[in-house]
């Protein structure tokens, strides 16, 4: 088994299929990851510990999703000098999502925490992968040739519409 090098928690096991979305990217970049429960209110011990571990443990970024008042995120990062990316998570108690956006986007100066838009956690594997992609030739070279794929793909579509006809001064 290789050496995880991000860690995937969430406040509760309801947020699995959103986080999932995070684990799915990074094994496709070929990343080691855990993944785990870790409940800033319900077990505030086990996050203390969690954060506090993580860089011994050889993590090197953490992605931390939550709902409602998501404080996951932030206690995290306040707990650890690994970056942490927060995935705000539409729960069953939400106000439309908002609250969790705001909860992970606002910290105080001195504890960031990089945010992406309310369930989006492929974005947080995208960004994980970027970061260790930083120091990671390999990996750098992972993303690069999906960036370069999405490139392709868009401009693949811009043929297609131009095939069906469409009119399109820009690409003449």
């Amino acid at each position: 088994m290789q050496q995880p090098l991000v860690g995937i928690i969430m406040g509760s096991d309801s947020d699995l299929p959103i986080m999932q979305e995070a684990a799915n990217v990074l094994q496709s970049f070929g990343i080691a990851y855990e993944l785990t429960v870790v409940s800033a209110h319900r077990t505030p011990t086990r996050m203390m510990q969690y954060a506090q571990s993580a860089r011994s443990r050889g993590l090197k970024v953490i992605i931390a999703g939550a709902g409602g008042a998501a404080h996951l995120p932030g206690m995290v990062a306040s707990l650890t000098p690994l970056p942490v990316i927060g995935v705000p998570v539409k729960s069953s108690n939400s106000i439309d999502g908002w609250d969790s956006i705001l909860s992970i986007l606002q910290m105080p100066n001195g504890i960031p925490v990089a945010t992406v838009a309310l369930n989006a956690a492929k974005n947080a594997g995208i960004l994980a992968a970027s970061i260790i992609g930083s120091f990671n030739a390999a990996i750098g070279d992972k993303v690069e040739v999906y960036k370069h794929d999405m490139e392709n793909a868009v401009l693949g579509k811009v043929e297609h519409l131009r095939q069906q006809g469409h009119p399109n001064g820009f690409d003449q």
